[in-house]
């Protein structure tokens, strides 16, 4: 192996400092913009690679971000994950991306690793299980920007960028509403985490604007997961009075629940509505596209970055609470007018 090329050996081709070299390779404001291209230019043909541990080491940065996600197998975090990237990659940051699996203690353990690593930031939509709150306090005592995006933990100093789930919750049902339907359903989450409790409240006070009772036997907590879907769907079906339409917080359970209600020889939208949320790709390319709540997830990841570089780039901690506007997409499994 040959010996490898230093900022020395540039100088002495380009006939300069060596703390010009550095400099430049640093874009530094004092260089030129000329003797930094001719630089940059030597040091590529001279096969030059910068010590990425002592350029940490000099400016307390490690150039690199964590971010922290239930499962990267899903198109909402997914599009987050590219957000975030393509706002912090021309700023030379490198991102560590962690999963959680909705377990607690991996959350937990994905935060020390990270720390470990010393990353500049944490970027994170918490797990469905989170019950405390000691392992973000570490990350905060170490000066480190915190965001939390979709999912958070309600922390003073924290920043946070979300939808209105209320705001979904309730365009979701009203929209049920507007087609007629009169005994609507509810596939929740946990109400230990914020977006599942907020959209449940924008069902309840859609139902109350429109002088329709709420039915608790309507209501089902479960997963985000097709074949749950399905079952709950099985269950409510059962009922004296079953339901006529579907507002679920999950499309997967959304789509379980259509697949249900098809092999019960129930006509989905004219017997039957269904919306769901989060606006995954599949929904509108099957033959019947399911109405969603979009949840502009580049947009979130884009934001998240936003608000981790103004942290970095501000001595004093701010604090920043962005709710974006959920849209509802309207496909064919709630529109009655095209049944």
């Amino acid at each position: 192996m040959g010996k490898k090329t230093t900022i020395y050996d540039i100088a002495k081709k380009l006939n300069i400092t060596a703390a010009t070299v550095s400099r430049a390779l640093n874009n530094n404001p004092k260089i030129s913009a000329a003797t930094k291209e001719l630089v940059l230019e030597t040091a590529a043909k001279m096969n030059y690679e910068q010590n990425k541990l002592a350029q940490a080491l000099k400016s307390g940065k490690s150039y690199n971000v964590g971010v922290i996600v239930p499962r990267i197998d899903s198109n909402f975090f997914a599009s987050i994950i590219r957000g975030i990237e393509d706002e912090l990659s021309p700023f030379g940051y490198q991102v560590i991306i962690c999963q959680t699996h909705e377990e607690n203690a991996k959350e937990i353990e994905n935060i020390d690793t990270l720390l470990n690593a010393q990353v500049d930031g944490v970027l994170m939509s918490i797990t469905k299980s989170n019950i405390e709150s000691n392992h973000f306090n570490r990350v905060i005592k170490k000066n480190i920007p915190l965001i939390f995006f979709d999912r958070r933990h309600n922390m003073e100093g924290v920043s946070s960028v979300t939808i209105d789930d209320f705001e979904g919750g309730y365009q979701a049902t009203k929209h049920l509403i507007n087609q007629g339907c009169k005994h609507i359903a509810h596939y929740t989450g946990s109400h230990n985490i914020d977006i599942f409790k907020d959209r449940y409240l924008g069902y309840k006070q859609a139902l109350e604007d429109n002088g329709i009772e709420l039915n608790e036997d309507y209501i089902i907590q479960i997963k985000s997961d097709i074949t749950k879907g399905a079952k709950a769907m099985k269950s409510l079906l059962k009922m004296k009075t079953p339901p006529d339409g579907l507002f679920s917080s999950s499309d997967f359970s959304a789509l379980g629940a259509i697949q249900e209600l098809k092999s019960q020889g129930i006509k989905v939208p004219k017997d039957f509505c269904v919306v769901g949320f989060s606006n995954e790709p599949f929904t509108k390319f099957m033959e019947l596209s399911i109405t969603s709540i979009d949840q502009s997830p580049l947009e979130m990841g884009k934001m998240a970055a936003q608000v981790f570089l103004e942290q970095m780039n501000n001595k004093f901690k701010i604090e920043k609470r962005i709710i974006l506007k959920p849209k509802l997409i309207i496909r064919k499994s709630s529109l009655k007018s095209d049944a």
